[in-house]
């Protein structure tokens, strides 16, 4: 489990470092998690982490979710 709580860790690193660039969809998130060896479900855990701690915006319009850094 501890392993587990320590790669989600790690995603959520990669991505708060992706979104200081700006705003990103999902599926950004997904591909960019990805090249960087994370796979779907890792990188929804990570969103799940950074919401967790107040480190991110995330909303909806119609069918397209944004996910970006809180000021």
């Amino acid at each position: 489990m501890e392993d587990m709580n320590l790669k989600i860790g790690e995603a959520a690193g990669v991505l708060y470092h992706r979104l200081e660039n700006g705003e990103c969809s999902l599926n950004q998130i997904k591909t960019h998690l990805s090249t960087n060896g994370f796979d779907t479900q890792m990188a929804l855990m990570a969103v799940g982490w950074l919401a967790r701690e107040d480190k991110i915006n995330v909303d909806k319009t119609t069918n397209k979710w944004s996910v970006r850094l809180k000021e």
